[in-house]
């Protein structure tokens, strides 16, 4: 585990929540301990709800929208944005495949490939060559093309992460006299996304996937479960990651 997953996995819930009460617990004789212990609690039944994480991702979600047809005018190319992966599918005979929000912006790709015509791009780093892991997006292109039946123009092996998607992903289209781009990633990501594509001088159409916050809360929304930690963790990282990119970036 690299030293940023560890810093992110130490700062972000459930862990920074487990921490926090730890804190709270040793200074259980004082008010303050008590009152940081409480506080850990209620907050990890809270982000444990999908109506509470809903807080987070709704205001998230609501600096993008979905893409209308009528905003296809003028693209050159649509760029996909790798996720994660599954590292060993046995199924696949031990190859790594994409994981599920990676399937889900493939899904979006492949869509709006058929309907447009336009290239596409994959973007996604991350090798590991001394396990014999190929970059993701040679796994994102493979799936694509045998799953998705949608060809893949250009590869993008060499980021690690979403500033060095944009900037490698620029020289390509650059290179290719493209700059205006249909933008595939989830709608959460989007966001930051976009403003790091558009100081590497790209004119980016928002193509978001992936809507959580847009379905109706129902009573079991209100009960602690996986998914809703799941969905504050990634909106509090989304969060983190916005005012990382302001500051390191100038975005």
């Amino acid at each position: 585990m690299t030293t940023v997953a560890i810093f992110r996995t130490l700062l972000l819930p459930p862990l920074s929540l487990f921490l926090l009460y730890g804190i709270g617990w040793l200074l259980r004789k004082r008010r303050s301990g008590r009152i940081i212990s409480g506080s850990a609690i209620a907050l990890m039944f809270l982000l444990s709800t999908q109506a509470g994480a809903w807080l987070l991702v709704y205001p998230l979600e609501n600096l993008t929208a979905p893409l209308s047809s009528s905003d296809h005018t003028g693209a050159q190319a649509i760029v996909v944005l790798a996720a994660g992966r599954l590292k060993n599918s046995p199924e696949y005979a031990g190859q790594g495949i994409p994981d599920y929000i990676a399937l889900a912006r493939l899904r979006y790709t492949a869509k709006l490939h058929h309907e447009t015509g336009l290239p596409v791009l994959v973007s996604g780093g991350a090798a590991i060559p001394e396990e014999g892991i190929k970059p993701l997006a040679d796994g994102m292109a493979g799936a694509l093309r045998d799953d998705f039946v949608t060809p893949v123009k250009w590869l993008e092996d060499r980021s690690h992460n979403t500033a060095e998607n944009a900037e490698r992903s620029a020289e390509i289209l650059k290179i290719a006299g493209i700059h205006r781009i249909l933008l595939v990633t989830d709608a959460m990501h989007m966001y930051r996304a976009r403003m790091i594509f558009e100081q590497q001088g790209i004119n980016v159409v928002a193509a978001p996937t992936m809507f959580f916050a847009r379905n109706e809360l129902g009573l079991s929304d209100l009960l602690p479960g996986v998914e809703g930690m799941r969905r504050a963790n990634y909106a509090i990282y989304e969060w983190l990651g916005i005012a990382w990119y302001r500051l390191r970036y100038y975005v």
